[in-house]
C-alpha cells in the first residue's frame, strides 16, 4: 500500500533513479536500500554508501555479494557528513537517501545527530542534479530523536522555494512517534 511512508519512499526512489546514475545511501544500516539502489543503477551506475558502524557495512557487503551487485557499490566506514571527502567537486548524484535514527536490531545508543545530519544534507544538496532527490526517513522515537527532527524541519523550511521543493509525508493519526518522510527535489 502506497500510504505507508516506506512504500511511498520506494516509489520516489524508483522514479528518481535510472540505469547509469550515481546515488548515495547516506545511512547504509542493514543494506536494504543499498541493495535496491544497486539493482536500479545497473552495471553502469554507482552506489556510494556511508555508515559509522562496521557491523552494518559487513552485513551489507555480504548481502550485496550474495546478489551479485557488489561491484556497483562502494561502502565507506565514515559518517554521512563526509560526503565531500569521497566525491569530487565535478561529481553529481541523482538521489541521496537517509534513514535517520538508529540501526534496527543494533546498538540504540548509536544514533544520527542534528549536527552531522544537517551538514550532510547541505553537502548532498550541493552534489544533487537538477530534478534529483534527497529522501529522509525520519525515525525520532529515541533519545535525541525529537531534537534532530525539530532541527531538520527548521532547516528544510528555510530552503529557497525557487531552488527546491520540499515535501513532508506523514501519518496524522498514529501514536508512538511514527516515522515520516521529507523529500527535497532540486529544481
Amino acid at each position: 500500500m502506497l500510504l505507508h511512508a516506506l512504500a511511498f519512499t520506494r516509489a520516489l526512489i524508483e522514479q528518481a533513479v535510472q540505469s547509469g546514475d550515481t546515488v548515495i545511501d547516506a545511512t547504509v544500516g542493514n543494506g536494504h536500500d543499498t541493495l535496491h539502489l544497486a539493482r536500479l543503477v545497473g552495471d553502469s551506475g554507482k552506489v556510494i554508501g556511508f555508515d559509522i558502524q562496521k557491523s552494518a557495512l559487513t552485513v551489507t557487503q555480504k548481502r550485496l555479494k550474495e546478489t551479485g551487485v557488489d561491484a556497483r557499490v562502494t561502502l565507506h566506514h565514515k559518517g554521512h557528513e563526509t560526503i565531500d571527502e569521497v566525491l569530487s567537486p565535478a561529481d553529481s548524484v541523482s538521489l541521496v537517501v537517509y534513514n535517520l535514527g538508529y540501526l534496527p536490531k543494533g546498538d540504540k545508543s548509536i544514533v544520527t545527530t542534528p549536527a552531522s545530519t544537517l551538514k550532510s544534507i547541505e553537502l548532498a544538496l550541493s552534489y544533487l542534479k537538477k530534478n534529483g532527490l534527497v529522501l529522509l526517513m525520519v525515525y525520532y522515537g529515541h533519545e535525541g530523536g525529537p531534537e534532530e527532527k525539530d532541527a531538520l524541519l527548521k532547516y528544510v523550511e528555510t530552503l529557497p522555494q525557487k531552488e527546491y521543493s520540499v515535501l513532508q509525508y506523514q501519518y496524522l493519526n498514529q501514536k508512538n512517534s511514527p516515522p515520516f518522510l521529507i523529500a527535497i527535489e532540486k529544481k
